[in-house]
């Protein structure tokens, strides 16, 4: 009788040892997977990483590789566009010193992370954006380089306008124009040529020809000289002129609408050859 309560008692505990054995293989095979996947620190990384900046940025990353090539493309092109649309208006209404990244990211839609993925620094996207500000201006002022239905003294006046015009409404962009010239004038001289090679020859050609046959006084260097000059150096200068000269900015503004007036008629002035001496009476 005693023995068989102890063959009881040990098919009990085996009993027991088997529940547990089984109980314990769950907790087991979710510990190894765990532990294959980086353990759960590595979970733990991830789960704090979704707040971070960078996260952010990393899951739009991952999200464009698992489109379709073509979808990212466009999404990429499409996110560059907001920030460069909302950095334009930006630096359009307050100035490149004044515009803040997060000003921008913010105008767009976009945290901080992203933008900052698209373009390393805000002076990257300016450069940027005044370079395709600057490369729409010299195309559209290489038609009126080409358009000989037009007089000299037409073509001139429209070039005038067109400068003042574009230069208040972009009033930063002599600043890039001067940081291209003293870092990189090769870069500049290159988009310049590109843009305006057929319509610079055109007119030069012209001008080459009418002074050479001693209509006008001046060759075509001096020509483009004078005409940048006189339109473009009053913006570069704007600061330092307003600050001499005591000048608000509406007071500037309107000097430079009346100057769309005053210097074709400088142009033509320097234009105009010079008149022969009298003949001596002997």
């Amino acid at each position: 009788m005693v023995k068989g309560k102890a063959t009881r008692s040990r098919g009990s505990a085996k009993s027991t040892a088997e529940l547990q054995k089984a109980a314990d293989e769950p907790r087991k095979t979710k510990a190894a997977s765990a532990k294959s996947e980086g353990g759960p620190g590595k979970t733990a990384a991830r789960t704090r990483g979704r707040a971070t900046p960078k996260a952010a940025w990393e899951k739009e990353a991952s999200t464009r590789g698992r489109a379709t090539p073509k979808a990212a493309r466009e999404k990429e092109a499409s996110t560059e566009e907001r920030i460069k649309e909302a950095a334009r208006k930006l630096f359009t209404q307050k100035g490149f010193a004044a515009t803040r990244t997060r000003d921008i990211a913010e105008e767009a839609g976009l945290n901080l992370a992203l933008l900052n993925y698209y373009f390393r620094s805000k002076q990257r996207l300016f450069d940027i954006i005044m370079m395709e500000n600057f490369q729409h201006f010299i195309q559209g002022l290489s038609v009126n380089f080409i358009d000989d239905t037009l007089t000299m003294d037409q073509r001139v006046q429209k070039m005038v306008t067109a400068y003042v015009d574009f230069l208040t409404r972009f009033p930063d962009l002599p600043l890039f124009i001067l940081n291209e010239i003293k870092g990189n004038p090769s870069k500049l001289a290159a988009k310049i040529r590109e843009e305006l090679a057929p319509a610079r020859s055109h007119l030069f050609q012209q001008l080459r020809a009418a002074h050479q046959a001693g209509r006008i006084a001046l060759d075509p260097f001096h020509f483009i000289t004078n005409l940048v000059g006189l339109t473009v150096f009053p913006f570069a200068a704007r600061p330092l002129l307003q600050r001499v000269n005591n000048v608000t900015d509406e007071e500037f503004l309107a000097y430079m609408q009346e100057r769309k007036r005053l210097v074709p008629v400088w142009i033509k002035m320097m234009m105009a050859p010079a008149a022969a001496p009298p003949e001596e009476n002997h």
